[in-house]
């Protein structure tokens, strides 16, 4: 739930009630009526009005900030790789941190001795 003062962008208009998708504003009260679909009222400096405004339409302008720095870094990132000809850079950027987990746990496997083996198939054997 957001806070009272928190600044908020608005994303979605899913009940098309013509809100100013892509403004900001600011929370300035919740909407505690249980027979109501809105969770906020939401004050846009720029309209010059509050909105009644469901969860799902509002996001936290530091959330939005935070995914938009990440995605020009990622974005940076492939560029450099490609202007250097970084192949492991590039491939490493593109599939993310998944392939080096899996070989720890293909080596934990290995490392595995024949008691403990035996002592989890009872474990399991007996729950």
């Amino acid at each position: 739930m957001l806070k009272l003062g928190d600044k908020v962008m608005i994303v979605s208009d899913q009940y098309e009630q013509n809100l100013p998708v892509g403004e900001y504003g600011y929370i300035i009260a919740y909407d505690r009526n249980a027979d109501n679909v809105f969770d906020y009222v939401v004050r846009v400096p720029a309209e010059n009005r509050n909105f009644l405004v469901p969860g799902d339409d509002v996001e936290l302008e530091e959330i939005l900030m935070r995914l938009e720095v990440d995605r020009i870094e990622r974005e940076a990132l492939i560029d450099f790789a490609l202007a250097t000809h970084n192949e492991e850079l590039f491939y490493w950027i593109m599939k993310g941190d998944t392939a080096e987990p899996q070989e720890e746990e293909i080596a934990s496997k290995e490392v595995q001795s024949r008691e403990d083996f035996i002592r989890q198939v009872n474990l399991k054997a007996w729950i």
